[in-house]
């Protein structure tokens, strides 16, 4: 019996889970390459798109997921009478085929009983064909780089759970049947003999093509953990001690042969049984919190694997112009990983490619109250960049007031020492996220009074409100993100936000995408059986619109980009905001009024002359030094001078 080293908590039982760019010309501008220790140049002036494959567009039915594809998935099967999810289907109506887990116990012994874990069973189809089929609207968006969710083969629907690390998952691709051929005829030990498989020769079209539009592009990886279906992995279960990959992973303990007990125990991340963790030189449980701390990846064999795989992304015809390959990579649960494998891989990536990024998952130190201190990390030697989950926790308490008022002044303090507290070149480089396939949806986190992701889903918390947000929730949300696009750091927008998508946490985030040609299903069911409002379902133009401006107003004005940041206005009494970015001779002013009342305000300003609000048209006068402008409750404003 396989044993487990750590306890299996179960709210993660859902889980199982250079160049610079123009944006407004969408063409790529050439510069010097990026010195060892600072970040790309392009890592701040792009928006970011992230793209949850499964779930973005079945562009091609034929290569759609099986049986056989989903083998070693959680919960450890597939259920009789198991099929394709139409797209279009109301998110919470079950299944037909879900009465067939009632009573079933998944992976690690636990048994079935919730609607989100019977949701880790679906599959819709999506694939790499939709990604191709839909770059116009990509472009239309005005978005400039593209984070994939791992696209490595594995059985799940997130893909986290590596089968091959080397190879684009066969259901991404046109060819399933071909590929399975193609991963079983290779030594995945010997890269001489590793192939380009039908779904990889798509993903390095997909590659092509967005680099033609001016796009960047990377790629998640998770270096700490594989799938227990690995082929590494697979023979340490059959071959215990004697398999040449048992110094690959955290095995407690073999199997004694002599005795009828199976002794054999191992390390899964976060205790989950089908997520075996690749060794370190240090063993590290995390159960008093996740920090940064040095040490290496045990098995020398293990590195040289990853290492191929990296350059074989970075350079996939190995003639040393590395254009035609990923331009970075972002690294999965990145904390729980010794600094010095890091600093080898940041040597490794930067050798293939002198303009390439970093980006970390670095988040939860003691989860849901206290988050990691990046600092360590970006430093020059790891990573250019850190998912900003940071940023979002703050501008949601303060916007939202989740889960409680925060005066102005407190989230200036707070934003001011995160920043100060890294090299300034980190700071710009930042993703900024307001949501991700691991929290809620945006519209839905807003909706929420609650913690940021705490008991974010009916599971954990039966009152969490799953249907369509208030309009207040929508305003809130438009001076989120003028906020977002006005501040430091790159902004991030999660597949469907621009859509008006809302969901709970995980797995609720991962909806398929609800584009402008599809009829869908109203939402009416609650998973439950709670009454809920029926809602519409259907592509929100006027918010997509409301994301293009303020791409538009980002890529139009380099000091959002570029320009220093100076808080010229916080009045806590009337929970006002105002910065001035300023670059060169240009300043921008992004002025918020999160009260309901609406307030005259006035503001200095470094330049002289007058000013215009980009974003919503508001009457911006001067008088004297001044600017002064009547603000209406829960509102943003854009002012650039003229």
């Amino acid at each position: 019996m396989i044993k487990i080293s750590r306890l299996f908590p179960l709210f993660l039982i859902p889980l199982l889970a250079a160049c610079a760019i123009d944006s407004s010309k969408k063409e790529i501008v050439e510069s010097p390459s990026t010195p060892f220790d600072a970040p790309p140049a392009w890592a701040k002036e792009v928006v970011w798109y992230q793209i949850f494959v499964e779930r973005f567009r079945n562009g091609d039915p034929d290569n759609d997921p099986t049986p056989e594809d989903m083998e070693g998935a959680y919960p450890g099967f597939v259920p009789e009478g198991w099929k394709i999810t139409p797209w279009t289907q109301d998110w919470f109506r079950p299944d037909d085929y879900f009465a067939n887990m009632d009573g079933k116990q998944g992976i690690g012994g636990h048994p079935i009983t919730g609607f989100d874990q019977k949701l880790q069973v679906r599959r819709y189809g999506g694939d790499l064909q939709g990604v191709l089929d839909q770059m116009d609207y990509l472009q239309e968006l005005g978005v400039t780089a593209i984070y994939f969710n791992p696209l490595n083969d594995a059985p799940s629907l997130h893909k986290y759970d590596a089968r091959h690390w080397r190879h684009i998952d066969r259901n991404f691709g046109p060819d399933p049947a071909k590929d399975r051929e193609t991963m079983a005829n290779e030594d995945p030990t010997d890269p001489e003999t590793w192939e380009f498989t039908e779904a990889d020769k798509m993903f390095l079209k997909v590659i092509e093509e967005f680099h033609k539009r001016g796009i960047k592009v990377i790629l998640d990886y998770s270096w700490n953990h594989t799938g227990h279906t690995f082929w590494a992995w697979k023979d340490v279960l059959k071959n215990q001690e004697k398999s040449p990959f048992a110094e690959w992973y955290e095995v407690k303990q073999f199997d004694d042969p002599n005795t009828p007990e199976d002794e054999f125990e191992f390390s899964g991340w976060a205790g989950v049984p089908d997520l075996p963790e690749i060794k370190k030189t240090q063993y590290m449980d995390h159960a008093d919190g996740i920090r940064a701390y040095e040490g290496n990846l045990y098995s020398k064999e293990v590195k040289e694997h990853i290492f191929a795989i990296t350059r074989r992304w970075m350079d996939p015809n190995g003639d040393g112009d590395p254009s035609d390959g990923v331009d970075g990579f972002r690294l999965d649960v990145a904390a729980e990983v010794p600094l010095g494998f890091w600093r080898e891989y940041r040597k490794v990536v930067r050798e293939v490619n002198p303009d390439a990024l970093l980006l970390g998952e670095v988040w939860w130190e003691q989860w849901p109250e206290t988050m990691i201190d990046p600092e360590p990390f970006l430093r020059g030697d790891i990573f250019d960049s850190n998912m900003n989950y940071r940023w979002y926790r703050a501008a949601r308490h303060f916007f939202n007031a989740a889960p409680d008022e925060l005066p102005a002044s407190v989230f200036v303090d707070s934003l001011e020492f995160f920043r100060h507290n890294l090299r300034e070149e980190s700071n710009y480089a930042l993703m900024n996220l307001t949501a991700s396939h691991d929290v809620p949806r945006t519209l839905t986190s807003l909706f929420n009074k609650t913690k940021n992701k705490y008991q974010a889903k009916p599971e954990d918390n039966p009152d969490y409100k799953i249907h369509k947000p208030d309009e207040a929730t929508y305003a809130t949300l438009r001076m989120l993100l003028a906020q977002q696009f006005t501040y430091i750091g790159a902004p991030h927008i999660y597949a469907g936000d621009e859509m008006g998508m809302w969901g709970p946490d995980d797995p609720g985030n991962r909806k398929p995408l609800i584009w402008k040609d599809y009829d869908f299903e109203p939402e009416s069911t609650h998973p439950l059986g709670k009454d809920r409002p029926t809602d519409e379902v259907k592509f929100d133009e006027e918010l997509f619109s409301y994301y293009q401006k303020l791409i538009g107003i980002r890529a139009d004005n380099p000091a959002l980009v570029h320009g220093s940041i100076d808080f010229i206005l916080t009045d806590d009494d009337h929970k006002l905001l105002a910065y001035s970015r300023k670059h060169d001779s240009e300043e921008v002013i992004a002025v918020f009024n999160a009260g309901n009342e609406t307030q005259i305000i006035n503001l200095p300003t470094k330049n002289e002359g007058s000013y215009e609000d980009v974003l919503g048209g508001i009457e911006v006068r001067r008088e004297g030094e001044n600017l002064v402008l009547e603000l209406p409750g829960r509102t943003a404003a854009v002012l650039v001078g003229e």
